[in-house]
């Protein structure tokens, strides 16, 4: 479906169920060069246990036209306007990489927004190699190879999937060469140049999960601590089989965390 946002139609993917008012609803925000896809997995799940699916794809990305937004704050702001326009408020706000600095800010501007957030493989600072900024600011295939390749376990990296026949990495290959042009480089330098993730947690009063890969190359177990120890209500889990692509690498236990701590914050039973 689609949602307009500032005269512009958002694509959102509902997870095969249509919007009722009266369930709680969780809005996914993907990673940078990314779109709602990533999700597939605990989309489909959680639209057929109790709440509404709104896994948008941010300007620029997917099917939502127009360039991506410059910083994280206009992201932030851009998700406050769609949870808005959707009718999702308070939302569940379960962001991946890049969408964990959006969930975080956004949550910290407009506190109504969110009734919760869901992190997966966050950073309070994110930094990025220039080896990879090099590779996407000249367009080259390295670009998403590198990311693949940093971005799962080893476990994904020898197979593992628990789809026959369905390659991870080759797939997060595929997914990142869809990018428009010039949109992974724009947005790995718009995370690094992000510092406002330490401040924006402090702000923050809801419930929040964070969710790391143990082998997360990209956003370490560690890289995280730093907004666990000033978020006022903060539940962690390590996923011990995964990398930076945890929804990808170990969907079924990504979509038990997601919702058993979702079934806390809401009255789903």
């Amino acid at each position: 479906m689609f949602v307009s946002v500032d005269g512009t139609a958002a694509f959102v993917a509902d997870g095969g169920q249509d919007f009722d008012a009266a369930k709680p609803s969780v809005v996914f925000v993907h990673g940078a060069g990314m779109d709602h896809t990533v999700w597939g997995q605990q989309t489909r799940y959680m639209a057929h246990h109790g709440f509404n699916v709104l896994a948008v794809d941010l300007p620029g990305h997917g099917k939502t036209p127009g360039d991506p937004l410059p910083t994280i704050e206009d992201m932030a702001d851009w998700l406050n306007r769609f949870i808005d326009a959707a009718g999702a408020a308070p939302a569940i706000v379960v962001g991946h990489s890049m969408g964990t600095l959006v969930a975080l800010e956004a949550a910290a501007r407009k506190p109504d927004a969110a009734r919760a957030l869901v992190l997966c493989g966050s950073s309070a600072q994110m930094g990025v190699h220039p080896v990879l900024v090099q590779a996407a600011e000249e367009n080259r295939i390295l670009a998403p190879e590198l990311m693949s390749a940093w971005g799962h376990g080893p476990k994904a990296h020898r197979g593992g999937n628990i789809a026959s026949g369905v390659w991870l990495i080759g797939g997060a290959v595929r997914l990142l060469e869809r990018a428009r042009p010039g949109v992974i480089a724009s947005e790995l330098k718009t995370c690094a140049a992000y510092k406002g993730a330490v401040a924006a947690a402090e702000r923050i009063t809801v419930p929040v999960m964070i969710i790391s890969g143990r082998h997360d190359k990209m956003t370490p177990v560690k890289a995280a601590a730093p907004l666990a120890a000033v978020l006022s209500d903060v539940r962690t889990h390590i996923i011990e089989d995964a990398g930076h692509m945890m929804m990808l690498e170990a969907q079924q236990e990504t979509r038990r965390v997601l919702f058993e701590f979702s079934r806390t914050v809401t009255a789903v039973d």
